[in-house]
């Protein structure tokens, strides 16, 4: 009996994700890792090698591993499709860098969701050499996510220096006056 109900979810499974491949349509939940960034990443480019057509991301996510971040920020900026970003619930720190990566227009935010923006964080350890050599590279990447938020929300650097250095939270509307949200939407048909 829990085999056939195995079975039956993964089947079930199976057509969503048809489905959803077929309407150009991912979804990002949940803490960003190597995984979902694999998973993410792959998707994007197989519907960008079908067609041209856009392609809507759903974002939920509390952030997580920055680079996996990257690698999806970096994937939606290399393929020629359009992508559409609706963040949904929230967009934190590396989901927040993810839904950075669509052109202003193309951010769109649920009313109710949440953005933060902060500075990277990182657990340092090892002998005094290597730990200089982390805590440079995490400086490092702190400008380079300064940039990134200045760029796509056309505020100042000075400003979202000031912002990021600490846990810097928005709502939808908040979002959208500083630059990051695009357009708050309430229903698909106003997408």
């Amino acid at each position: 009996m829990a085999e056939e109900k195995s079975e039956k979810q993964e089947q079930q499974s199976e057509q969503l994700s048809r489905t959803l491949f077929d309407a150009r349509k991912v979804f990002i939940v949940g803490e960003i890792d190597k995984d979902i960034a694999l998973k993410t990443c792959a998707t994007l480019h197989a519907m960008a090698h079908i067609s041209n057509d856009p392609i809507t991301v759903i974002l939920s996510s509390p952030g997580g591993h920055v680079e996996s971040g990257d690698m999806i920020h970096d994937t939606i900026k290399f393929i020629t499709p359009d992508v559409r970003i609706l963040a949904t619930g929230w967009a934190a720190s590396a989901g927040a860098l993810i839904f950075a990566a669509a052109n202003r227009e193309n951010r769109l935010s649920t009313p109710n969701t949440r953005f933060l923006l902060h500075q990277p964080s990182g657990g340092v350890a090892g002998d005094a050499t290597n730990i200089d050599i982390q805590a440079k590279q995490i400086v490092i990447m702190r400008s380079r996510l300064n940039q990134i938020f200045a760029d796509a929300t056309g505020q100042t650097i000075e400003k979202i220096e000031a912002d990021m250095d600490r846990d810097y939270w928005m709502t939808a509307s908040e979002a959208v006056e500083y630059g990051l949200v695009g357009k708050i939407v309430d229903s698909e048909a106003n997408m």
